[in-house]
C-alpha cells in the first residue's frame, strides 16, 4: 500500500488510518532486568533489557490485560506507527485498536520483543557487557519457555499478575500455548490461531534449509560477522525467499502472480523472467537489509525445539492436563505449513481434559499468512472472544 507514497500522501493514510480505529503514533519502551534469566539449553543473561508497547489503559483492578506474541520477523509494535516513521505500522494493526477486534478502549494491550530478538531487546547484536563486544555466535539457544519466563518477569514490572489473555499467531500462538503450561494460573483465556503443538519433519526441513543458507554465506563468519564489519546479506536473503513461499498458498500465489512475465516476454535467460520470481527476491532483499541473521537462525530453532508434550512422553492431553484457561482455538484451511489437522490436535487434547475450547476452521484462501489478513469471518469470531471476555470483566 505504501509502495510509492511519500511525504504528505503517506501522512493522508496515517490519518485516515486513525478515524478509522488505529491507535496512532505509540512509543516504543524498554525495561531492564538485572535479575539472571537461565535458558532452558543452557547458558545465562545476568542483564538483559526488554523492548515492549503497550496501548490503551491499564484497569483499576489490573484484570484487562492482554498479552500478544509474536512470530519470526515481527516484533514489540504490534500496532500504530511512530511519530518520526509514519510509514512503519503495527504488524497486527488491522486486528488491534480502538473498536478493532482486540479493542483498545477495553483492554491493555502488551506487546514485546523476544529475547534473542533484534527490534531492541537483547539479542546476539547487543554488546555483552562481560566482553564489551556483540554477542554474536556466544548468545544463548533460546526456546518458547525462555521468551515465556521473560515475559512473565515483564509483566510482574507492569503490575499484571494475571492476563485476560494471551493471543498470538504461529510462533506467537505457540508461546500462547506454553503459557496456559508454564503459569496456568497466571491467564485467563489462551487465544491461539495458525499453530501446531510441535513442528513436522517438512517444516523442520524448511528451516534448516533457511539456515543452511545463512551459515554457509562467506559473510556470516561463525556468527560473529559484526566484528568484521559485514553481513551475511546473501544467506538472510535466500532464507527469507525459502521462508515466504511456504507463508503462501498455491492458489494465492495462482492468484498473485499467475505465469505472469516481468517483461511481457520469455526473455531465454536466468535473470528475472516472471514476476513471482521479481516478488521473491524483493522480499528477500528487503528483509537482508532490517533482519538479523543469528537471530533467524535462533528464532528458527525455538520453532523446531516447541514440543510440550515431549515430557510426557508423545502425550499431548497429557501436557495440557495443567492448562486452566479457557481457550479459542482458529484454524485455516489452506495453511499448508500449520495445516488445521494439526490444529485440531491441540482441540482434542484439550477436550481430553475437559478444557472450555471452541475451534474454528476458516475457509481462506490465503496460506499461512491468512492470519494477519483482513477476513471479516476471522475477525467478527475474535471480536466475538474478546466481547466475552470484557463482559465477564465487568459482570456483577
Amino acid at each position: 500500500m505504501m509502495r510509492g507514497c511519500t511525504g504528505f500522501c503517506i501522512l493522508d493514510i496515517m490519518n485516515t488510518a486513525a478515524k478509522q480505529g488505529s491507535v496512532g503514533a505509540v512509543t516504543a519502551r524498554k525495561l531492564h532486568f538485572d535479575a539472571p534469566l537461565a535458558f532452558r539449553g543452557g547458558g545465562v543473561l545476568d542483564q538483559y533489557e526488554l523492548a515492549y508497547e503497550t496501548y490503551g489503559t491499564l484497569n483499576a483492578a489490573k484484570s484487562n490485560a492482554v498479552l500478544v506474541c509474536h512470530a519470526l520477523n515481527a516484533s514489540h509494535h504490534v500496532a500504530g506507527w511512530y511519530e518520526d516513521q509514519p510509514d512503519n505500522i503495527g504488524w497486527w494493526d488491522n486486528m488491534i485498536g480502538p473498536g478493532k477486534p482486540l479493542d483498545t478502549s477495553r483492554f491493555f494491550v502488551v506487546g514485546v520483543n523476544n529475547l534473542g530478538g533484534c527490534f531492541g531487546s537483547t539479542g546476539p547484536a547487543s554488546i555483552n557487557p562481560a566482553t564489551g563486544k556483540a554477542y554474536g555466535a556466544s548468545f544463548p539457544v533460546v526456546t518458547v519457555e525462555d521468551w515465556v519466563v521473560a515475559q512473565a518477569r515483564l509483566a510482574d514490572e507492569l503490575g499484571i499478575a494475571r492476563f485476560a489473555a494471551v493471543m498470538g499467531g504461529s510462533l506467537g500462538a505457540m508461546q500462547a500455548l506454553q503459557w496456559t503450561l508454564s503459569y496456568p494460573e497466571r491467564l485467563a483465556n489462551a487465544v491461539v490461531i495458525a499453530v501446531a503443538p510441535k513442528l513436522s519433519a517438512q517444516n523442520i526441513a524448511f528451516n534448516e534449509v533457511a539456515r543452511q543458507a545463512i551459515t554457509t554465506d562467506p559473510d556470516f563468519h561463525g556468527g560473529d560477522f559484526y566484528k568484521h564489519g559485514v553481513l551475511p546479506k546473501r544467506g538472510l536473503r535466500l532464507a527469507r525467499m525459502i521462508g515466504h513461499i511456504t507463508y503462501l498458498s498455491d492458489d494465492a500465489m495462482m492468484e498473485k502472480f499467475g505465469r505472469t512475465l516481468k517483461s511481457g516476454a520469455i526473455q531465454y535467460h536466468f535473470g528475472v523472467d516472471f514476476e513471482v520470481e521479481s516478488y521473491l527476491r524483493y522480499q528477500g532483499d528487503k528483509f537482508a537489509e532490517y533482519f538479523d541473521a543469528n537471530t533467524y537462525l535462533l528464532i528458527t530453532r525455538a520453532l523446531d525445539y516447541f514440543d510440550p508434550a515431549l515430557a510426557m512422553g508423545g502425550d499431548l492431553s497429557r501436557a495440557m492436563a495443567v492448562a486452566r484457561a479457557k481457550f479459542f482455538v482458529a484454524s485455516f484451511t489452506s495453511d499448508w505449513r500449520f495445516a488445521p489437522e494439526r490444529a485440531r490436535e491441540i482441540v482434542k487434547a484439550l477436550l481430553d481434559n475437559r478444557a472450555d475450547v471452541s475451534y474454528a476452521e476458516i475457509d481462506a484462501p490465503h496460506g499461512h499468512d491468512a492470519f494477519l489478513l483482513d477476513d471479516a469471518r476471522y475477525h467478527a469470531l475474535v471480536r466475538a472472544w474478546f466481547d466475552n471476555i470484557y463482559t465477564s470483566l465487568n459482570a456483577p
